[in-house]
């Protein structure tokens, strides 16, 4: 049953979600007071932006996490939605279990009332999966298609991360590998009922869900397994770890690279990035049969762009609609995001953390901002680049930065003392390298050198997962000081 119609019967009158102010749950909730539900929900901390954002769709909070919470909230709820950050001790959960209440997660929750009848279209990988996820919902979006959607990030082209369109056919979903909640421990896009896949790319990442490599083309390999009857899985064919999933589709893969040297349906070639973005053209079979505009930089958006592409002229939609779609996409927050300009100094917010990714946003920025001095700030910050697992491969992700700031890695009190990063070893390494590079303990520290290191002209690309204790609005406010 869709979710729509279960709400107009009042199927759901009351649901209560516990760590509602992630991103994800905080849109989910949203969503669900866009719908008519009351919504109570609580979270350990709450405050702006999301505090706001939730308060403003007319979500009741409640804050910490507390046993006398379902007091508070009044009454029973017809559901209680759990994110995958609480545990099996939380003492709010601990309540609601002992009470006897209906309780699931939001994977759950959509594969049982929202993604039964619909062409499900998953958008899944290592890398690029946020910005692609969105850009499929753009693109549909301004062909005048009007899909659902679930992205795991806030877009600037869509009004919403979380949207249910009444009797739309289609539902874009960025498909997450990590795990689905304590008692649920899969990959959430596990409970994507697939019809279509695009994957753009498989590596080691998750370090604390993951032991290594295997682990994680496994979870991949069951995703590519669960397609559906009918669907098909779109394919970035540049790694062997992709190419090796590739025999376990039961449906028809179609392959798309950069690389002119891989076998692959589709291609893009003379790509350029300049002040506007990227274009390319595209190729299929060998032949052009279309030029591409896209107002992001770097060839990475360009294989995002492609497998966009690449879906929506499968699905029917018109070439010249997909084209004006593509150009007309405004990004996703915190991916190359400018964050303000002073005192000829630019400063840009960047989700980055995988060396991979790393690498690939340098070389984007480098690209757009030619010319000019890039200066690289980082805080290893996620669950991987805590641990020592790619300590080497971070002394060669930085290599398109004239100078490179690194932070002290974010709390590695729970990281055994041999398996934690160091980032002074990663500041020796770079050095060692020949770059121009600088470790800093706090945020306050490192703010003033970045300052003090900056000039007119240069751009300041701010690498972290995380909240980096606020150091882009101090950084600006640094700046303004002169």
């Amino acid at each position: 049953m869709r979710m729509e119609s279960s709400v107009g019967a009042g199927r759901f009158k009351h649901v209560h979600i516990i760590g509602v102010c992630g991103t994800l749950m905080g849109a989910f909730a949203a969503y669900l007071r866009r719908a008519g539900v009351r919504v109570t929900g609580s979270d350990q901390n709450v405050y702006p932006p999301m505090s706001d954002v939730l308060r403003n769709a007319g979500v009741e909070l409640f804050s910490p996490y507390d046993g006398a919470n379902l007091d508070r909230i009044g009454g029973v709820p017809d559901l209680v939605v759990v994110g995958n950050v609480i545990g099996r001790t939380n003492p709010e959960m601990v309540a609601f279990m002992e009470r006897g209440d209906s309780y699931v997660s939001l994977p759950e929750f959509m594969e049982k009332h929202l993604l039964p009848g619909t062409r499900n279209l998953v958008v899944a990988g290592t890398h690029g999966k946020t910005t692609t996820s969105s850009l499929l919902a753009h693109v549909l979006n301004e062909s005048g298609k009007a899909p659902s959607y679930f992205i795991g990030g806030v877009s600037v082209s869509l009004p919403h991360s979380f949207h249910v369109e009444p009797n739309s056919s289609w539902f874009v979903l960025e498909g997450d590998e990590y795990d689905t909640a304590f008692w649920d421990k899969v990959p959430k896009f596990n409970h994507y009922l697939p019809d279509d896949v695009i994957l753009t790319s498989v590596e080691y990442d998750h370090a604390d869900i993951y032991p290594d490599l295997d682990a994680v083309k496994k979870a991949f390999r069951g995703l590519v397994s669960r397609i559906r009857p009918g669907g098909r899985l779109i394919a970035c064919v540049e790694t062997a770890n992709v190419r090796e999933l590739l025999d376990d589709a039961k449906v028809p893969v179609v392959r798309y690279s950069r690389n002119l040297s891989d076998s692959a349906d589709y291609h893009f070639t003379g790509a350029v990035t300049d002040g506007a973005g990227i274009r390319f053209d595209v190729l299929h079979q060998g032949k052009k049969i279309d030029e591409v505009s896209l107002p992001l930089p770097g060839e990475h958006n360009a294989l995002n762009a492609l497998a966009v592409y690449i879906e929506c002229r499968l699905l029917g939609v018109d070439p010249a609609l997909i084209k004006k779609g593509l150009a007309s996409f405004s990004g996703i927050k915190r991916r190359q995001e400018e964050r303000g300009e002073v005192r000829g100094v630019l400063v840009i917010d960047d989700f980055a953390h995988h060396p991979t990714a790393v690498r690939e946003t340098l070389a984007a920025l480098a690209a757009k901002y030619s010319g000019r001095r890039l200066l690289a700030v980082f805080e290893p910050r996620s669950a991987t680049s805590r641990r020592k697992v790619f300590q080497k491969e971070y002394t060669e992700a930085f290599d398109r930065a004239d100078e490179i700031f690194v932070a002290v890695a974010y709390d590695q009190s729970k990281i055994p003392t041999d398996q934690q990063f160091s980032s002074q070893e990663l500041v020796e390494g770079l050095r060692g390298r020949g770059r121009t590079a600088e470790f800093f303990e706090t945020v306050d520290s490192g703010v003033n050198s970045v300052a003090a290191r900056s000039r007119s002209g240069d751009v300041v690309a701010v690498l972290s997962n995380g909240g980096f204790g606020g150091f882009i609005p101090k950084l600006l406010d640094r700046l303004r000081q002169g």
